[in-house]
């Protein structure tokens, strides 16, 4: 039998989207966690997603919970443009903070929530989900380990042929997502190449967005549950490209897209190059040169460090099980480049990043 654990933390999930019900079903899975409150604007969904769940307190206004005492963890599912100013507000209530990516829509804002984490002693954690998998943890243990030699270049993306976020949801609407398909699925490619490279950082960065399918009403998916607003203007990129020359002069290459006219429905990949061998995900495979040519190796994943589950791994870092896998400072470095790419669109210049 499982030992109990030492003690129990009291969760309480903000936003019952999509991704918001990822949230509850994946603290739900650690025996130290529950999930004892959550807040929706919308009672309909809300009140779904409790009876679902078997979740005791709904309520619209999230600041309810904020004032309850029993409570140490919110996790926040919320439109992008709220991620910073509830995280504020869930750490200066004294409440460790889970953040969904991206971190906040400017450096800006990213850098209060981590001044106000410090300042409170509470932990903060964004969601960077792709990098806790057991193949790209694997991944990080052979660069580690030196198998590919010097690394010096990395290319990553995540590109759809036809998954915008359904067409007229706060996804497709700057004044509520901040960015499209950049915030959305780019920051998982950049977090992820960025992370096996091991390197932050950026000194510059060249990016180009556009905007061409989604203003037509092409290339809709049908991810998430908020509302859908027909009237409203398309007005977030839908593909994206940049080139960030890391601080120690290396480069990664990131492309996303949530519609191009593309070969593969959902394509999501990383490939980190060396002097002496290359890796590529997914699946997680060894490129490297040989006597009669070049061998490209499949690698079976071992046993991961951490748990993949994001919200078991925050628990544990919580009861000193573990070190944190994905540190403020990280998704900081991450929002610089991210907000570098859409200065460098708006201006057509090379953005340097101090």
């Amino acid at each position: 039998m499982p030992k109990s654990p030492s003690r129990t933390f009291n969760v309480a999930v903000i936003g019952a989207g999509a991704i918001g019900l990822d949230h509850i079903r994946s603290f739900k899975q650690h025996p130290a966690a529950r999930v004892v409150a959550l807040a929706e604007v919308s009672p309909e969904r809300g009140r779904e997603a409790a009876d679902e769940y078997g979740i005791e307190t709904l309520v619209t206004d999230h600041r309810e919970l904020l004032k309850r005492r029993d409570i140490d963890i919110v996790s926040i599912a919320l439109p992008n443009f709220l991620h910073a100013p509830v995280g504020i507000e869930a750490l200066k209530s004294g409440k460790h903070v889970m953040v969904d990516k991206p971190m906040a829509t400017s450096a800006r804002d990213a850098q209060k929530l981590i001044t106000a984490a410090k300042k409170q002693n509470r932990r903060l954690m964004v969601g960077q989900n792709m990098r806790f998998s057991p193949e790209v943890q694997t991944a990080k243990h052979l660069i580690n380990q030196g198998k590919l030699g010097d690394v010096y270049h990395a290319k990553t993306c995540w590109t759809r042929r036809s998954g915008i976020p359904r067409i007229g949801s706060w996804f497709t609407q700057k004044q509520f997502a901040g960015g499209g398909c950049t915030y959305d699925i780019g920051v998982h490619a950049l977090d992820r190449a960025l992370f096996l490279m091991g390197e932050f950082d950026a000194a510059a960065v060249s990016g180009q967005t556009y905007s061409q399918l989604g203003p037509l009403g092409r290339g809709d998916g049908n991810w998430g549950k908020g509302e859908i607003d027909q009237n409203a203007k398309f007005d977030v990129d839908d593909l994206a490209v940049a080139l960030i020359k890391l601080k120690s002069g290396r480069t990664v290459l990131l492309e996303a897209s949530w519609a191009a006219h593309l070969p593969e429905r959902d394509f999501f990949t990383s490939q980190v190059f060396g002097t002496d061998a290359g890796v590529m995900l997914n699946p997680l495979r060894l490129i490297r040169p040989s006597r009669s040519g070049y061998i490209t190796e499949q690698i079976e994943p071992t046993t991961p460090l951490v748990n993949e589950n994001r919200m078991i791994h925050f628990i544990d870092v919580l009861l000193g099980k573990a070190e944190p896998y994905v540190k403020p400072a990280e998704s900081l470095a991450v929002q610089k480049i991210l907000d570098a790419i859409y200065r460098s669109a708006e201006t057509g210049r090379e953005i340097r990043i101090k």
